[in-house]
């Protein structure tokens, strides 16, 4: 297997990793509030912070790497407008990305603690919180979309 096979192949494989592992312990989380079970919430919140922790973070950093040494190996120009596109899409994902890992784990530590206090449901502010997340994660999910739309498509986008 040459470098360019490797690079590429570990490349897909984290952004599969980052969006399926995204988009199934969003669809688990959000679904599990909706509940209202406080003791399921907080095994989902656990578990969400879990996988993003083994999963999505070792994806969100092998995907610059693996993108750069692409980029390199493949003579792309940096003022490219899909790659400029794919990159602030990027970045656009990692600003939602960010908050919602801190609401993950304020909504996590508020349910166990509820949950060891012998409480049923979660505290109010957790509404908030989960309705932020909810709100972050629309933006990060439709720019993953993007960027894979880029990264085939290729398009000239502007000259």
């Amino acid at each position: 297997m040459n470098v360019y096979v490797l690079l590429k192949l570990l490349h897909i494989l984290s952004s599969t990793l980052l969006f399926g592992t995204g988009l199934g312990t969003a669809f688990f989380m959000w679904f599990t509030w909706r509940s209202g079970n406080l003791a399921a919430i907080a095994t989902a919140a656990r578990l969400t912070v879990r996988a993003d922790w083994l999963f999505t973070t070792p994806a969100v950093l092998l995907q610059p790497i693996t993108g750069v040494a692409l980029v390199r190996l493949m003579g792309f120009p940096w003022h490219t407008p899909w790659l400029l596109a794919a990159i602030a899409l990027y970045l656009l994902t990692g600003a939602c990305w960010l908050p919602v890992v801190w609401l993950q784990l304020r909504v996590r530590d508020l349910a166990v603690a509820a949950l060891a206090d012998g409480q049923t449901s979660p505290p109010p502010i957790c509404q908030r919180y989960m309705r932020r997340w909810f709100a972050l994660g629309w933006p990060a999910f439709l720019a993953v979309l993007g960027i894979f739309w880029l990264m085939v498509a290729k398009p000239p986008l502007w000259q």
